[in-house]
């Protein structure tokens, strides 16, 4: 049986992306049958031909070379770089959940491990007119727990207990953090790595330096993460 894992993070330009896409890499060059896929994506590169190319599908794809076009692990593509709800506003072409719910079933008859990435942070209106759907509308449809993605910079502890804080409000289960960026060595970082596990009773199951092409985390404990 397929399973799910969605991606957020504690904030926007934090690299959820490239950590997507990390995790995505160590399960199939594991030989695991892994692949991604994102709801709404804002902000979408103009192509010469006049398409538009979803950036961060584009970067997970041919990070870990999954045979699709890009646009096809994407339902939403946006042009113009904003929150999502406000982006389907302008461009009249508003989220509907029937479609995302497909999608993410669709990728589970492809694939035995799926990760959804998330848009943004963790509280991220997805459409805001007649109906409002936000992040955790769609992480709760789908049934998925969640991975939190942060770094360890000054005001990172904040962040990151707020957004753990507001999934467990929410009864989403949050499944571990990963720290990318992360400096070992500075006392700052390593200090923000421990008091938010203290704080939050979630672990840091992995810790990802600046420009690293690998995660380092066992497979076996990445899959217990899907469900």
């Amino acid at each position: 049986m397929s399973k799910g894992l969605f991606i957020t993070a504690i904030g926007t330009d934090i690299g959820k992306t490239y950590v997507t896409g990390l995790l995505v890499k160590r399960l199939r060059d594991a030989g695991v049958n892994a692949g991604y896929y994102k709801a709404a994506l804002s902000g979408a590169e103009e192509q010469p031909d006049g398409t538009w190319l979803p950036g961060d599908a584009a970067f997970v794809a041919k990070t870990v070379n999954i045979p699709e076009k890009p646009e096809n692990l994407v339902s939403y593509i946006y042009k113009e770089a904003v929150s999502p709800h406000l982006a389907a506003l302008r461009e009249g072409n508003p989220v509907e959940m029937e479609k995302i719910e497909a999608d993410y079933q669709a990728s589970l008859a492809k694939y035995d491990y799926v990760t959804m990435e998330g848009s943004g942070g963790i509280i991220c209106p997805i459409r805001w007119d007649e109906e409002h759907i936000l992040l955790e509308d769609i992480i709760k449809k789908l049934d998925l727990g969640v991975l939190v993605i942060s770094n360890a910079a000054l005001g990172s502890i904040n962040n990151c207990v707020l957004t753990i804080s507001y999934l467990k409000q929410k009864n989403i289960p949050v499944r571990g953090i990963i720290l990318n960026n992360y400096d070992g060595s500075n006392f700052m970082q390593a200090d923000n790595k421990r008091m938010m596990e203290e704080i939050t009773a979630v672990p840091v199951l992995a810790c990802v330096p600046p420009n690293a092409s690998e995660l380092d985390i066992d497979v076996e404990v990445l899959k217990g993460l899907y469900k």
